[in-house]
């Protein structure tokens, strides 16, 4: 950003240097913050800084353009060489801001706090350290201490025009877009180089579905500076709404290129994949998000998704597990869940109970699309209970006739058991059994006397009919 010429002394010259290496780290709604580089001293301030505190800030300094162009950044080593500055002079303002910078980039936002308001302390000019304050309140939903913070920076510096863009980033979050593109407009017209401004002008234009207009502000910035992440997503998120998916995935590509910890590329570039069911490229993505946010429960659930498609079931499972640990409100974790349970983990009743609570969850029946997925899913795993049901049924019923059949048995071989102990014992006064010699013909049967009026014997019948069997008894007893 350009800024009004002033009187620097040799160790400001230095701090340009820093700028240049873009030790920013604030994550605002707008920018990467500033650095130390451009402070605005007034000539009768002069900062006392010894020899050897300059030559170590410069030496921290080159560090921090060579891993820039690295595109590596070894946060310990530069904390290191940042405090060895600030141990060899404390009154070296700027080290301690940009150890503030560097806590802010690796998520500690506490200690940056803590390091800007020192800075302050030491340098109450030190303006980009009283606007990073503002942002890390916006950032955490304080809007009023923003705005209280930048209309402060206002009343010192009237003609500041990043502090201009950061309230119109503000009034463009509350929905006053007219208002937030007076300011943006009021910005470049102070620093015609500001990409803050740019990018309230780019999310308010892409908010009102003016892509166009989007995309040329985003290709102005990019003329500014081609390394910042916001500027290539932008242009991806135009391009998806055009419906060029290809063309907005180099975009989202091309982001994380320029800075591989940028999480919005990576859920762009997370979510195709989904959508497309290349699950390790998703995967991939997800876990660099949660490598910079361990927290986001979004991106544990589609790490979820992810495992699932590759059949990972159990890692898929304890993602859905983390997800709600982190956000207990959110509903897609159990519909997710259901899913896994009804048609992997063959737990469909389970699985009626979270789409039930999914359902409850969006707003009732009413709230949901007639087509989304889960009506029909709650009444496939509803039959296959009923199925269940009626199976389990069947089988008790089975197992109870089985069991009455064998009571039967038992029955019936008991009274078989009584009736074969009624037979006649072999000394009772019966007719004695007939026997047949061994080499003879057997003896003729005893004849009974024919009855009064009878013949003795009757002529035998050449064909005698066979008699009829018997109809089986009912009782089976």
């Amino acid at each position: 950003m350009n800024r009004p010429p002033m009187m620097r002394s040799l160790l400001l010259a230095s701090l340009a240097a820093l700028f240049a290496a873009g030790c920013t780290g604030t994550k605002a709604a707008s920018d990467t913050g500033t650095t130390a580089g451009k402070t605005n001293v007034k000539p009768n301030e002069p900062v006392p800084i010894s020899n050897r505190a300059k030559l170590l800030f410069e030496d921290a300094l080159g560090a921090m353009e060579a891993q820039k162009k690295a595109n590596a950044f070894d946060y310990p080593s530069l904390e290191r060489k940042f405090k060895a500055a600030l141990d060899a002079d404390p009154n070296v303002a700027e080290a301690e801001y940009n150890l503030g910078v560097l806590a802010e980039r690796q998520g500690n936002t506490q200690e940056a706090v803590s390091r800007y308001q020192a800075a302050l302390k030491k340098k109450p000019t030190l303006r980009q350290a009283s606007e990073n304050l503002a942002v890390i309140a916006q950032n955490a939903g304080d809007v009023s201490g923003a705005v209280s913070l930048y209309q402060g920076i206002l009343k010192i510096y009237p003609d500041d025009g990043n502090a201009r863009a950061r309230l119109a980033e503000i009034y463009r979050q509350t929905g006053d877009q007219e208002k937030a593109m007076e300011l943006a407009r009021a910005a470049l017209m102070r620093e015609p180089q500001s990409v803050t401004a740019y990018k309230v002008m780019m999310r308010s234009y892409l908010e009102r579905k003016q892509l166009a207009m989007a995309k040329l502000v985003a290709l102005r910035a990019m003329k500014i500076d081609q390394n910042d992440p916001e500027l290539h997503h932008t242009i991806g998120l135009v391009l998806l709404q055009e419906d060029k998916k290809d063309a907005a995935r180099l975009s989202f590509k091309r982001a994380i290129e320029v800075r591989a910890d940028y999480v919005p590329s990576r859920v762009q570039l997370a979510q195709m994949e989904l959508d497309s069911e290349d699950y390790p490229g998703a995967e991939e993505h997800l876990r660099r998000i949660l490598q910079a946010d361990s927290k986001n429960a979004a991106a544990h659930l589609n790490l979820g998704i992810a495992y699932k498609g590759q059949g990972q079931l159990d890692k898929a499972m304890q993602e859905y597990d983390e997800a709600e640990k982190l956000d207990p409100n959110m509903a897609a974790v159990h519909f997710n869940r259901a899913v896994l349970l009804h048609r992997h983990k063959g737990a469909p009743e389970r699985a009626i109970e979270l789409y039930r609570k999914y359902i409850a969850m969006s707003g009732g029946e009413v709230a949901l699309n007639a087509e989304h997925p889960i009506f029909g899913l709650l009444r496939e795993a509803e039959t296959i209970v009923q199925a269940q049901r009626e199976a389990l049924a069947a089988e008790e019923q089975q197992k109870q006739l089985e069991a009455l059949q064998k009571q039967q048995q038992e029955a019936m071989k008991a009274e078989e058991a009584r009736q074969g102990g009624d037979v006649t014992p072999a000394s009772g006064s019966g007719t004695p059994a007939q026997t047949t010699p061994a080499g003879g013909t057997p003896p003729p049967a005893a004849t009974t006397p024919p009855a009064d009026g009878q013949p003795a014997t009757a002529p035998a019948q050449k064909n005698p009919a066979k008699a009829e069997p018997a109809e089986p008894s009912d009782d089976i007893f």
